[in-house]
């Protein structure tokens, strides 16, 4: 039995304690499962570095999982595109059961590991492709199956699990394990585990969008402005960043079709032609156009 499995022996009456009492049980476990990471830190960010190196060939990033890891995985894939610019079709989800398991539990899907890797075999992966694999357990066959396929292709593969010497760590290239233990309530790992994968998440994905240039001194500068919110921090980034009035930078957006970087070069003097240009010359990373132009 997995560590995130077994019961631990202080929390079998919690469901007589006080409310309050249990409540701070948990919370003490979530606050413990973040610690837990600092350790994976140096993993993580050599992580980040390979799968950066890979994206900017052109490749896409798959994320696979059952469950609440398959839930968890499928929350961080879908906020890269608003929040970093990163385009749909060059995300994949492969979820045990399909996407309808992320509503509902499918029976069973989980211990498919053909089903795996045949949508892996579907998604015909290359070497430039990054595949992210979780499972609390670190033993799921079908996130094991997934990772094992997707590394024979080529493709960059890393693992993230919560407990130690599993098949998910072997199968691939970046391991990164972030032993929680025992849950407050047995089993359910929704709770220490799922609260260290999801930060774990976020770690990998904001930092490997860091390597990619899309971030430029702390903002967002691929964002998507998809509504008036949206629109209103677009146009305090370009007064931010080149302390223009913010009606210059408005027209900048509107000269730019909202694209931020674009915006900003254009609001520094630069014309678009040229904007354009020197955005494409330094792989959009707006920090090198800005230098490019001095």
């Amino acid at each position: 039995m997995s560590s995130t499995e077994t019961v631990d022996p202080r929390y079998v009456d919690i469901d007589v304690w006080p409310t309050v009492k249990a409540v701070e049980a948990m919370l003490e476990g979530q606050e413990s499962s973040i610690a837990a990471i600092k350790h994976e830190v140096p993993r993580i960010a050599a992580a980040c570095e390979a799968s950066a190196q890979r994206l900017m060939r052109g490749g896409r990033l798959v994320y696979c999982g059952a469950g609440t890891s398959g839930r968890l995985a499928v929350q961080d894939g879908v906020e890269l595109g608003p929040t970093f610019g990163w385009p749909d079709e060059r995300t994949a989800y492969i979820i045990a059961g399909g996407m309808s398991a992320l509503m509902k539990s499918v029976e069973g899907a989980e211990d498919d590991g053909e089903a795996a890797r045949r949508a892996i075999n579907a998604l015909s992966l290359n070497a430039d492709d990054v595949v992210i694999g979780v499972a609390a357990s670190g033993r799921t066959p079908f996130t094991v199956g997934a990772i094992s396929q997707a590394r024979g292709f080529g493709a960059l593969t890393i693992g993230v699990a919560n407990n130690r010497d599993t098949p998910l760590a072997a199968a691939a290239e970046h391991p990164i394990v972030v032993v929680t233990g025992s849950e407050v309530i047995a089993g359910s790992t929704r709770m220490k585990a799922g609260t260290a994968q999801k930060a774990v998440l976020n770690l990998l994905s904001t930092g490997t969008m860091l390597r990619m240039g899309r971030v430029y001194r702390g903002l967002m500068v691929d964002m998507i402005i998809s509504n008036a919110k949206l629109e209103a921090r677009a146009r305090d980034m370009v007064t931010t960043l080149t302390s223009c009035e913010p009606a210059v930078a408005s027209d900048a957006l509107k000269v730019a079709r909202g694209n931020i970087k674009k915006a900003v070069l254009i609001a520094m003097g630069v014309d678009v032609a040229n904007a354009g240009k020197a955005l494409g010359e330094n792989g959009d990373d707006l920090r090198r156009a800005i230098e490019s132009l001095r």
